[in-house]
């Protein structure tokens, strides 16, 4: 990925959005040619010189103290994780020549693994920014049944989401919205390790093969990886609606702990009950999730 790209784009994206009348700019005349701010107007919300700013949104943001990064976010009205990635692309501004590379196999610990089981009444799953699924406990492989994979390769969601837009579509219930923060949180590893030669290949391969990815990839968005909502058709115990928590591995930099939860007396906590029942029945399941796993 071209650094000095992200950054044109991120940025100009960002200003595109804002109107003068939402940044408390007085506007003159009538027909202005460019959609949301002008270069000039960021430049004098951020207190900065236009040409600095000029020499900013075409990719240069080396030497570029975090006091003026952090009033050029506010600017921009940058939310948590726009902030945190323009603070990313700026350090690696700081490092450049980095060279793309690829990373070793990651191997989930056995004292993960152990952790993973011992969840026996919530599917809980370990991944990393890529959309992996590096390894998951009973009842999450009989939750992500209906994704199919490759033996050859560790379960991607992402591929699934854009990939099978269908059986995702029918499997997410609000698709839309899962489909609008794969390509975010996407976007979000990119900035973090633009230099992750699987993750090159992964939104390389995406790009090419689904144009929802390409209109997703291309706004720019980003998202962190954070607890929420999760809404599901399970092929067997039905509808699933699962609250979210994904928690940072100190120990393991680049890998999440997800883990699905659902109020007691609720119709999905006996919908999870029952998914637990039917994955006990399953002694040597020839999903494509367990193919990669087991």
């Amino acid at each position: 990925m071209d650094l000095r790209t992200e950054i044109k784009e991120f940025l100009g994206s960002r200003r595109a959005r804002i109107t003068p009348q939402q940044a408390g700019l007085p506007v003159y005349g009538g027909h202005r040619r460019v959609k949301g701010l002008r270069r000039e107007e960021v430049a004098l919300l951020a207190g900065v010189s236009v040409d600095y700013y000029v020499r900013m949104e075409r990719g240069s943001l080396a030497g570029v103290s975090d006091g003026v990064l952090d009033a050029l976010a506010s600017a921009l009205r940058l939310d948590e994780a726009e902030r945190d990635h323009l603070l990313r692309l700026a350090r690696q501004c700081r490092a450049p020549g980095a060279p793309r590379r690829r990373r070793p196999a990651v191997t989930v610990r056995a004292a993960l693994r152990q952790v993973l089981d011992a969840i026996s009444d919530a599917p809980a799953l370990i991944g990393n920014g890529r959309y992996d699924v590096l390894a998951m406990n009973r009842l999450a492989r009989a939750l992500y049944a209906p994704v199919p994979a490759d033996p050859r390769r560790p379960v991607n969601l992402a591929r699934f989401i854009y990939l099978e837009p269908e059986a995702a579509a029918d499997f997410f219930v609000d698709y839309d919205r899962i489909a609008d923060d794969a390509a975010a949180k996407l976007r979000m590893a990119a900035g973090r390790d633009p230099h992750d030669e699987e993750l090159i290949a992964l939104v390389g391969e995406l790009s090419t093969r689904s144009g929802l990815f390409r209109r997703r990839w291309a706004s720019q968005d980003v998202r962190l990886q954070r607890s929420g909502r999760k809404r599901v058709r399970h092929p067997v115990v039905g509808r699933l609606d699962l609250d979210v928590e994904s928690l940072d591995l100190p120990a393991e930099p680049g890998l999440y702990l997800t883990v699905y939860t659902a109020p007691a007396g609720t119709p999905t906590a006996d919908g999870l009950a029952l998914l637990a029942s039917w994955a006990a029945t399953q002694e040597a399941p020839a999903t494509g999730v367990d193919a990669a796993h087991g």
